[in-house]
């Protein structure tokens, strides 16, 4: 039998390590500037064209590298940064594989200009697939400037697999802020087609987190600060009440590496107890410092995941300071056992009694207490008849009533359960419908023909409305700002933290703007999956899902009929927009089971 185990060639191997470190443009954006980080740059600016696809360039004002050490650090596993594996413990820097420019360069054209602070020429280096195609000396400035375009241009089925341009460059924002809120003392710049998104001058870091999240974060914002011998913690919560249904806004930072944790996040989260409402996620911005030595980083490609030596130590260093945050700045209830609350004077009869004036006593001459207990009965039964079926009504007559002689449930008579669910009567028996899930239904048909098939309608506001975004929101509504017009919206103006609204479609409200735009963006960053209407069938959900009438939400008894009918006037009535089951049926055979069970 003939040997079949062979070494890959080097442009294979290289293909097949870009794989695991360059998932998408996003993640190139990552590795390049913390390249510029580890540069000691203290001026970072990016530049993105058509989502990264076409070209990420960073330029930083770094220390530069020699021509030897330009050449090789497109080697693989080359690297300045470890010397032997024990090295990988004691870690100060972003990356130290040396994997990442060799992987990029075996799926982009490379274009490298570097020059290091002495030199008077420095070096331009040009690569593509791997493959040197030229290496000059070049008059350029200090620091480092590298160009990756045409990402995967050697590998199409790669290529196919990116998603549409706004969330390819919601990937690489994600990644930019990141960064940028763990080095607040480098000033940031990010151009994407030659618009600015950001301009971060350096500063301190609740400005950083300002800056880039917009200025309506500064009144958020309950700082944290705690210093033990195993780990330093500074950084800020938002407030309970600026509290989101999405986890957008939440950042932790060791050693000023992002990461991800489930573990510290419940931490934080079990310090809310009992200040958030159910489905809401706290914001936060928290900053860990613990010995190098202590944690792993090298157990995911992205290095976004740690390991730690002290687990169950952090957790509760972590949810006590943030407890103690909250109460420090009242935002959390302080209990004094000390003292009973119920003997506490109300504030507005405080001065009252101090005055010591004796209480005045005031008579209803025009008091009637018979005529005033015959109109409240009159008031209390009023609604008897929709709240109690009559004990006159015979059997035959109840089935007759709920096994009508139609199959159609929109004929029939329904009822609402717990301000939650209709229960309408068919034929052969009985269907329970959510009534949020079937509003949904019906809003994303009516908005999804409205969008693709019918000429949009627009209402015009009296009186423009301006509502305020994060810099990165703005843009991303600018760049849907023509499918947005094709559901009703009118723009009039874009700024940098702001948009205004002059015109709005004919089936929301002026009071529904902001609900509908946020929830759009939250979609968007969660990655809705997309379908061949682009962003309509996105927006179709999103303004479904914001304008569905909510659990909790009476309805008369018209409205129910309406609800039930426009159902299943529907073309999938069975199904929400986000793949969630409306009703259920139960046949009369079903019911008599339970009873007779």
């Amino acid at each position: 039998m003939s040997d079949i185990i062979q070494l890959l060639p080097d442009h294979v191997a290289n293909q097949i390590a870009a794989g695991e470190v360059v998932q998408r443009p996003a993640s190139v954006v990552k590795e390049l500037l913390e390249n510029a980080i580890d540069a000691e740059a203290t001026s970072i600016k990016l530049l993105i064209k058509d989502a990264g696809k076409t070209l990420i360039q960073v330029i930083d004002n770094g220390k530069g590298m020699s021509t030897t050490d330009a050449r090789l650090s497109f080697e693989r596993h080359a690297t300045s940064k470890i010397k032997s594996a024990q090295d990988l413990f004691n870690l100060n820097t972003k990356g130290f594989r040396g994997e990442a420019l060799a992987s990029i360069a075996a799926i982009a054209h490379i274009e490298l200009k570097t020059k290091q602070k002495n030199d008077e020429l420095g070096t331009h280096l040009k690569i593509a697939g791997s493959k040197v195609l030229s290496q000059e000396v070049v008059s350029t400035s200090k620091g480092t400037s590298i160009a990756v375009k045409n990402l995967f241009y050697n590998i199409p089925a790669r290529r196919n697999f990116l998603k549409s341009d706004t969330i390819e460059t919601r990937h690489i924002i994600d990644e930019f802020q990141r960064v940028a809120l763990a080095h607040p003392s480098i000033s940031f710049l990010l151009h994407h087609n030659n618009n600015e998104v950001y301009h971060l001058k350096e500063n301190n870091l609740r400005k950083r987190i300002v800056a880039v999240f917009g200025a309506k974060m500064n009144e958020k914002l309950v700082p944290i600060n705690e210093t033990t011998d195993l780990i330093s913690i500074q950084g800020f919560v938002a407030k309970p009440t600026y509290s989101k249904k999405k986890r957008g806004e939440q950042f932790f930072f060791v050693n000023d590496r992002f990461i991800k944790s489930a573990y510290l996040n419940h931490a934080v989260v079990s310090a809310f107890d009992g200040l958030l409402e159910g489905g809401y996620h706290p914001s936060y911005f928290l900053y860990l410092t613990v010995p190098p030595t202590s944690i792993d980083i090298n157990i995911h490609p992205t290095k976004t995941e740690i390991k730690f030596e002290n687990e169950k130590a952090l957790y509760a260093i972590l949810r006590a300071t943030v407890k103690h945050s909250l109460g420090q700045y009242n935002i959390a209830p302080i209990l004094d056992f000390n003292r009973d609350a119920n003997l506490d004077t109300p504030y507005q009869f405080k001065q009252k009694i101090s005055n010591g004036a004796a209480p005045k006593i005031t008579v209803d001459s025009n008091f009637n207490p018979f005529k005033k207990e015959q109109q409240n009965y009159q008031k209390d039964t009023s609604n008897w008849e929709s709240l109690y079926i009559s004990t006159e009504s015979t059997e035959d007559n109840q089935q007759e009533e709920l096994f009508e002689n139609q199959q159609e449930t929109q004929s029939g008579k329904t009822f609402q359960i717990q301000k939650k669910y209709l229960l309408s009567s068919i034929k052969s028996g009985m269907v329970l419908i959510s009534q949020s899930l079937a509003h949904q239904r019906v809003l994303y048909e009516e908005f999804l023909e409205n969008i693709t098939v019918k000429e949009a309608m627009s209402q015009q506001l009296l009186f423009p409305v301006s509502i305020s975004f994060s810099a990165t929101d703005v843009a991303m509504i600018a760049e849907m700002k023509s499918d947005l017009e094709n559901t009703g919206f009118v723009f009039d103006a874009f700024s940098k933290e702001t948009i205004v609204v002059k015109g709005i479609p004919i089936s929301i409200t002026e009071s529904q703007i902001t609900l509908i735009l946020e929830q759009l963006l939250d979609d968007i960053k969660l990655e809705v999956p997309e379908s061949s209407f682009s962003h309509f069938d996105v927006m179709a959900k999103s303004f479904s899902k914001s304008l569905a009438i909510k659990t909790g939400t009476s309805l008369s008894e018209k409205e129910q009929e309406t609800l039930v009918h426009d159902l299943f006037s529907c073309k999938e009535p069975s199904i929400s927009p986000f793949g969630k089951a409306i009703f259920k049926t139960l046949t009369l055979q079903e019911i008599d089971t339970i009873f007779n069970s």
